[in-house]
């Protein structure tokens, strides 16, 4: 199940607010240890958390290379359109570096006491579609635009700017009808392996796939990218991604070869800045080593 795409790989940041100057540290040993994405999380309710958008506007300001996403974006506190309109003005504003990870949401009370509605499984699956319609839209340029929904419309509004490159649409999605959704509408896959693990992701990508077909599109222009959380250690396996650099190679070209996975956004739990430094430079260039051989 290996699609052929190019290896990204990146960083899983916590916009921690007391840990403003070590998430700044971090963002910028990303962009200096050649690493393509840094990934935030985005539970606006959590009351020890930066805003992400804020948060991203910030890192994108300090840093040069290194694309950013939020991982992914809570889509019923944030609005399809004004979302539409932040990711392209921060994407014109660094160069063309950002993507947009999209989510349904999750911890619904939380939404609530935020002042966001609480929807069905069923209702989210439609207004996330809704939403990427409404995105796509706001980024089209167009004069006018009109768009009737059951939970977004547009009366007559001119969209703009348009965004500097072609922003991914990165979906977080596990369920089947979620599955299906990325595969005829998405850009991008976003599970996370404490959610996902290896031996459900077959099933999973089988259905993603099976979303792609059906709308005439090929599953391989669908970018995969993988939330990887573990612990890169010197001593033995203590489980899958929880083990020595060996291990790690291993496993990620495992994923990349038979499991179709293509990118992979590191979060270590203990000592960011050395785990960071050991993924990059230690991991990364021996995995792409060995998938360049393998698919040669």
């Amino acid at each position: 199940m290996y699609y052929g795409r190019d290896l990204q790989f990146g960083y899983f940041l916590t916009p921690v607010a007391a840990g403003i100057p070590e998430a700044l540290h971090l963002a910028k040993l990303c962009d200096d240890l050649g690493l393509d994405l840094i990934g935030v999380q985005d539970h606006p309710y959590q009351r020890r958390f930066l805003d992400t958008w804020t948060l991203l506007a910030y890192l994108a300001s300090q840093t040069n290379l290194v694309r950013l996403f939020p991982d992914v974006a809570d889509l019923p506190l944030r609005p399809p359109a004004m979302l539409a309109k932040a990711a392209a003005s921060l994407d014109l504003l660094s160069g063309g570096r950002v993507e947009l990870g999209l989510g349904t949401g999750a911890f619904w009370e939380a939404i609530r006491a935020m002042g966001g509605p609480a929807r069905s499984p069923a209702e989210a699956v439609a207004a996330l579609e809704e939403a990427i319609r409404v995105i796509r839209l706001m980024w089209s340029g167009q004069r006018g635009l009109r768009f009737e929904g059951k939970f977004y419309n547009l009366q007559g509004v001119h969209s703009g700017p348009v965004p500097a490159h072609q922003i991914g649409i990165w979906i977080g999605a596990y369920g089947p009808k979620m599955l299906n959704l990325t595969g005829r509408l998405g850009d991008g896959w976003v599970p996370s392996s404490s959610y996902a693990p290896i031996s459900k992701l077959r099933e999973m990508q089988e259905r993603l796939d099976e979303g792609a077909v059906s709308e005439g599109r090929d599953p391989a222009s669908i970018q995969r990218i993988y939330n990887v959380m573990g612990q890169i250690s010197d001593g033995s396996s203590s489980g899958f991604l929880n083990g020595p650099v060996g291990q790690w190679v291993d496993e990620l070209t495992l994923l990349t070869l038979d499991y179709g996975m293509d990118t992979y956004i590191f979060s270590a739990s203990e000592s960011p800045e050395s785990q960071l430094k050991r993924f990059a430079l230690e991991v990364v260039p021996r995995v792409r080593e060995n998938v360049a051989k393998s698919s040669s």
